[in-house]
């Protein structure tokens, strides 16, 4: 752990596992030479209780306290005292749940999140010990992949992590826009009070150069929604913004963009870039950041920023050279025929071709040549209308998915009985267990005696 004094001197210090904050703030005394009483602890935009313990305030390996000696300006003492009087102070930042209930993006910012209930805790991620995940980022410094993220707040003025928030955010508007939250800045000298939020990568101890940018759609799937492709229930996922909040797992969202980039359907939008809808085709679905195109990993996502310039270039009026392994993006007079791909260093190859058909360029008309079948309909990628029923991320149809379905025992799918016995099998083809209805066990001689037919 590192701690700042006072926003000014950093030192590392250990401490035990079940170290309180009562304990640090005496070896920052000691090394400060103040009393222990007089010192706050913030991390993370809240003033750190003495009787917390260390590990009870999600504060993981390699992390950075603002231990401050505060200011005894009446003003600042006023508004502290107002926050605890209204019971405004905000709890661990790790803690807040922006995901439960969102509508559609109709705000300013990314997705819009309704408020959450305060008792709710963070997610642990699958396969982890104590790794507590409710954001998820991409790591552009160290991982440049998408890791689970971590959310801090600092002052909007000095940059320092000492403001303590009024509120703690309660969606993502509250988190990606500016100047939504204040709070009062613990700094010495500082009167800043307008906070300022940013996500860190978990996966590795960060510093302040290391960015991550926030993927909104990305959560942990804390509802067991199935796939709308898959039907596999899986965490993390991807929920689209939709009406219906339709919800694919990475893999399927990963084979979704392939497909679509294959078949060059990427939709331009003015403001967005080049981004895709919801996988079930819904209306004003459209991912906003673009960087949520990471799940692609490196080389298809060089694929899809190549695609993009390639389309831009195009609708510029220009073209690209058809020779094999060449296509350089060239910008002709716009009634000239005879392209030349000029060669110069590491771009262009020196094919001189006929703008119209592509081909070597040559006098007279063009022949004329077999159009492509292209059919109009999207392939390689389609979405089962019943899947996409179930597979939706908004309260009222996981209440009618209970309501009418049961986990399958063994995988987990929701399996809907429409009829008949209560003898169950699994509908997905890697699975395929007998289990029954009522009990929710593998089919056995008991259920066949007991309620075969209910």
């Amino acid at each position: 752990m590192i701690f700042w004094f006072n926003s000014s001197h950093g030192f590392p210090v250990e401490l035990e596992e079940g170290a309180s904050v009562a304990t640090l703030k005496e070896m920052v005394g000691r090394l400060q030479g103040v009393l222990p009483e007089q010192l706050r602890v913030i991390f993370a935009g809240r003033e750190l209780r003495s009787d917390s313990t260390l590990q009870g305030c999600d504060l993981p390996e390699q992390s950075t306290v603002h231990v401050v000696l505060p200011s005894s300006t009446s003003a600042r003492r006023s508004d502290l005292v107002l926050q605890h009087r209204l019971g405004r102070a905000v709890d661990s930042l790790t803690g807040l749940d922006l995901t439960a209930s969102r509508l559609t993006a109709t705000s300013t910012g990314l997705a819009v999140v309704l408020e959450t209930e305060d008792e709710q805790r963070p997610r642990e991620e699958p396969g982890s010990t104590g790794v507590f995940v409710n954001f998820y980022v991409y790591c552009k410094s160290v991982c440049r992949s998408i890791q689970p993220g971590k959310l801090r707040v600092r002052c909007g003025a000095c940059k320092q992590g000492t403001l303590t928030l009024s509120r703690g955010p309660s969606c993502w508007d509250d988190v990606l826009l500016p100047e939504r939250i204040h709070g009062v800045c613990q700094s010495e000298a500082c009167l800043g009070r307008v906070a300022e939020f940013y996500l860190k990568c978990a996966a590795h101890p960060t510093t302040d150069d290391d960015t991550s940018v926030a993927l909104d759609l990305i959560m942990p799937n804390i509802r067991s929604v199935p796939c709308i492709a898959c039907t596999d229930v899986t965490s993390p996922v991807l929920v689209f913004q939709c009406l219906d909040r339709h919800v694919v797992c990475l893999d399927c969202f990963h084979l979704y963009c392939v497909t679509r980039l294959n078949e060059r359907q990427f939709v331009h939008h003015p403001d967005i870039g080049y981004s895709l809808p919801c996988a079930a085709c819904c209306p004003n679905s459209l991912i906003k950041e673009l960087h949520h195109f990471r799940a692609l990993g490196e080389e298809q996502y060089e694929r899809y920023q190549r695609y993009a310039a390639e389309e831009c270039l195009l609708q510029m009026g220009g073209v690209l050279c058809p020779a094999p392994g060449c296509g350089a993006g060239l910008l002709p007079e716009e009634n000239r025929r005879m392209i030349h791909c000029l060669l110069n260093n590491t771009l262009g190859c020196g094919f001189v071709f006929c703008r119209d058909c592509k081909e070597g360029f040559h006098e007279g008309a063009c022949h004329a040549r077999s159009a492509p079948v292209s059919g109009g309909v999207l392939q390689g990628y389609v979405v089962d209308e019943e899947a996409a029923h179930q597979s939706r991320w908004e309260q009222a149809s996981q209440e009618t998915i209970n309501e009418t379905t049961r986990p399958c025992p063994k995988c987990k799918v929701p399996v809907e009985k429409s009829g008949g016995c209560m003898h169950m099998v699994c509908p997905r083809a890697q699975c395929q267990s007998e289990w029954c209805w009522i009990c929710g066990v593998e089919w056995n001689r008991e259920c066949m005696g007991n309620h075969w037919f209910g």
